[in-house]
């Protein structure tokens, strides 16, 4: 039973783990992240405020405001009016897309959240504060890893703080959570399985067909929400793509911008 109730919650993270999936690709400085539709791979430090887009390289650090200024190591260059409008426009395309990366995580979490909460109404079970709590704190760890005050941050480095959160204190904690519930919610839960088994008139596979059919309830509830998800990390992908193609132009025109890329997407193909 304890492990039907952790594959129902689960079921509801499918749209984070499947849309976007932190990792490391051999090298030190690189990130990428996967979905259904692409690779996306990230190179470089990114930080943005509501004003600049800041990349920190091994060769130095450039910062493009919202009117296309361009600065190399603090030293502001000339540009083209042409070129100043293709880098205003990418450091506002980069400030108003890249932060989608945390709030697709963050909203993954609340739906996770939605399905626990489903799991324990379904099922009588109390305490279910404590899961919320774990919850919530799961969201303000990945708000915090990408966010330093008011900059977004993009970094090696806190790309492994989101791994590290998922892959222990995701895990753990809600297999502990969900432990502590249902042993404090022992009396509730066995009424709750005594009410279904009489009303499948004491017949087990009867009783199983009943328990599937609640999860699938539950998985209903959440699905549309999960597609959502889906759908915009996949437009994600597509949208980086488009910052890439960005780069790559305004590397051809401004050839001191060739060590200071951001974004490989690489599309990948339908098996349909």
């Amino acid at each position: 039973m304890k492990q039907l109730l952790l594959t129902t919650a689960v079921a509801a993270c499918i749209g984070l783990s499947t849309n976007a999936v932190a990792h490391q690709d051999g090298h030190d400085s690189n990130m990428s992240f996967s979905s259904d539709s692409c690779n996306l791979e990230f190179n470089n430090t990114l930080s943005i405020t509501p004003d600049t887009v800041n990349i920190k390289a091994a060769s130095g650090e450039v910062v493009i405001d919202q009117d296309g200024n361009l600065q190399i190591n603090g030293e502001a260059q000339s540009l083209s009016a042409a070129d100043q409008t293709l880098l205003a426009r990418y450091s506002s395309d980069v400030r108003g897309q890249v932060p989608q990366v945390a709030e697709i995580a963050m909203e993954g979490v609340a739906l996770a959240g939605v399905a626990l909460s489903e799991v324990g109404n379904a099922f009588g079970l109390k305490n279910m504060a404590t899961m919320e709590q774990m919850m919530s704190e799961i969201g303000d760890e990945i708000h915090a890893a990408f966010y330093d005050g008011g900059t977004f941050i993009m970094d090696q480095g806190r790309f492994d703080n989101i791994g590290d959160t998922f892959d222990s204190k995701f895990d753990q904690q809600m297999e502990q959570a969900m432990e502590e519930m249902i042993m404090e919610s022992i009396g509730s839960l066995l009424i709750t399985l005594g009410s279904e088994m009489l009303s499948s008139g004491g017949d087990m596979s009867e009783f199983e067909q009943r328990m599937e059919r609640m999860g699938e309830q539950i998985e209903e509830k959440v699905e549309l929400q999960a597609k959502n998800i889906e759908q915009r990390a996949d437009q994600m992908c597509f949208d980086f793509k488009d910052l890439a193609m960005q780069e790559d132009e305004l590397q051809a025109r401004i050839p001191a911008l060739a060590n200071y890329d951001v974004f490989k997407v690489e599309t990948k193909k339908s098996s349909i």
